[in-house]
């Protein structure tokens, strides 16, 4: 066994467990720190797969942006504060779970061979992604950006609609 299979399986069993840990749990904080776990665990999964550039993309948009966006939404919310404690068979269950599908994962991946890898896969492969971008997808890139732009003026609009409602009413 590779130290690069350890590292995905040490990473695939982070980001299992944080995604179980996210159906799991009642406190809504402690659901978005295990979602940024997983996040950031199928990110070092990127990396083990040589996608540098997908893994950072993946931490700044997945871990940074859509979280933060998250937590504004948990912040602005009102939620009850009583927090249920899971009941110890449940996480016994769960663990045990997690366990027995690591395991399957294990006895079938194992043996898995791809046979030859070109040697030129991985060189350069932010360049690439930028040429390809740049170059044959340009239009279907600058599309997605104007539609961004207008779904940011319409935000704008509509967030200052309910202020001038707000004003209106007092």
């Amino acid at each position: 066994m590779t130290g690069e299979m350890i590292a995905f399986f040490l990473l695939a069993l982070t980001a299992i467990t944080g995604g179980v840990l996210l159906i799991n749990l009642t406190n809504v904080v402690h659901m978005v720190v295990a979602l940024i776990f997983t996040f950031i665990a199928i990110a070092g999964i990127y990396i083990t797969l040589s996608a540098e550039f997908v893994a950072v993309v993946q931490v700044l948009i997945y871990s940074g942006a859509i979280t933060i966006i998250m937590l504004f939404g948990i912040m602005l919310t009102r939620h009850q504060e009583k927090e249920k404690r899971a009941p110890r068979l449940k996480i016994i269950l769960t663990g045990l779970a997690i366990g027995l599908f690591f395991l399957i994962m294990y006895g079938k991946i194992k043996d898995l061979n791809f046979g030859q890898q070109d040697v030129e896969l991985h060189v350069d492969n932010t360049k690439k992604i930028g040429i390809e971008l740049y170059s044959h997808y340009v239009i279907p890139f600058e599309l997605t950006s104007v539609l961004l732009l207008v779904a940011l003026i319409g935000s704008i609009i509509l967030a200052k609609r309910d202020d001038d409602e707000k004003e209106a009413k007092k």
